[in-house]
This record gives structure tokens, C-alpha cells and sequence, in this order.
């Protein structure tokens, strides 16, 4: 099987345990994660999973990767500071397979929209644009108001995956578990990485 890299952004929206699951399910499978994390994001992983990742970049490194099973030198998992932005995921010299913002802010989104780049995350975000890499954005929030759809939209345009972590109902979820696995696996659908996560329609 050929290794890959992936971009993994994690904002402040509700739904860590969204990203969590990914970063679990890609890693497992041996392929590298470029892990970019907001401020807001670090604060809502500590309250939604009660997992502290602290401030300083190694001590965020280490919790993150022991708070997914690996140790704290590994090297599947490269945490990288949002606001280094002569980081590697920064350039478009530098070959991944595509990234993922889960959850997406609706505050990331649009600077995404607007090709603001005002941090790491959003500029390798504008680097996946222009590269035309696949770029999977999962918006958390609702109701979605006109300035939420229309930026959704301008980026639909530009050939970004929008996909809200919208459960299926039609294989039967019989736990969270079942509802997070439906979110997760749909993402890892698009971007062709085989998994288990919930039984297809057929």
C-alpha cells in the first residue's frame, strides 16, 4: 500500500470527536498527518473530549499524541504551529494528497473564501486551492444564515468538498458511535481511503 500525506485542520466548531475519529482512522492505515490545530479548536478539543493539549507547541505535540494512542516521538502525527507560516504545508513545493478542515468554523470558512491566509491553516488551505489538491472543508454550525451558504457556495465553485456532518439514518445507527463512524467514513470516501466504518447502501 502507498503512503500518503495528509493536511488535517482543526478549528473551533463543536465536533472534535469528528476530527479525532479521521486522524485515528488515517493514521491506522500507516499514512502521515500534517496536524494544524486554532487556538479555538485546542480549547474546544479540552472541553468536548476533556483532553488538555496546554499551550506550548511540544507539550500540544505530545498530549496529541498520546491522547490518540501513540507515543510521544512518533512520527506519524507532525503537529504543526498555526502560526508558523514558513511551516512545510505552507508551500506548494511541498506534495500532500489533499486536506481536510473537521470541524470548520464558519470564521475559517470564510477566510478560506476570501484567501485571507492569516494563519497556517488557512494558507495551506489557499495552498490546497491553488494546487488543485483535494480540500474537504466540514462546516459545524447551525442555522446557516446568507453569509454562511454564499461563501459555501463561492468555494463549491472552486471545487471544495462540503460536507456537514450530516448522519445517515438508513443503515440502522445504533449508538453515537454509529453516527460519528457514518461522518467520518463518508469523508475518508472522498478521499479514496478504504475503511469499514458503516455498512453501504445496497
Amino acid at each position: 500500500m502507498e503512503l500518503k500525506k495528509y493536511v488535517i485542520g482543526i478549528t473551533g466548531a463543536s465536533g472534535s470527536i469528528y476530527a479525532k475519529r479521521l486522524i485515528e482512522e488515517i493514521a491506522a492505515q500507516g499514512h502521515k498527518i500534517y496536524l494544524i490545530i486554532s487556538k479555538p479548536g485546542r480549547r474546544v478539543w479540552g472541553d468536548e473530549l476533556e483532553i488538555e493539549l496546554g499551550e506550548e507547541r511540544r507539550e500540544i505535540a505530545e498530549n496529541i499524541r498520546h491522547s490518540l494512542g501513540y507515543d510521544k516521538d512518533d512520527e506519524t502525527i507532525t503537529y504543526l504551529d498555526n502560526e508558523n507560516i514558513g511551516a512545510p504545508t505552507a508551500s506548494g513545493s511541498f506534495q500532500t494528497e489533499g486536506m481536510v478542515v473537521v470541524p470548520c468554523s464558519m470564521s475559517t470558512l470564510s477566510g478560506i473564501a476570501h484567501g485571507l491566509s492569516s494563519n497556517l491553516l488557512e494558507r495551506s488551505a489557499d495552498v490546497i486551492l491553488k494546487e488543485k489538491r483535494e480540500l474537504i472543508l466540514v462546516p459545524r454550525e447551525t442555522p446557516l444564515n446568507a453569509i454562511h451558504l454564499e461563501n459555501m457556495l463561492k468555494l463549491a465553485n472552486l471545487g471544495v468538498d462540503i460536507l456537514p456532518p450530516m448522519p445517515g439514518f438508513y443503515n440502522k445507527p445504533e449508538s453515537i458511535d454509529d453516527l460519528i463512524n457514518f461522518v467520518v467514513g463518508r469523508i475518508l470516501d472522498r478521499l479514496g481511503i478504504e475503511h469499514n466504518l458503516y455498512k453501504r447502501w445496497s
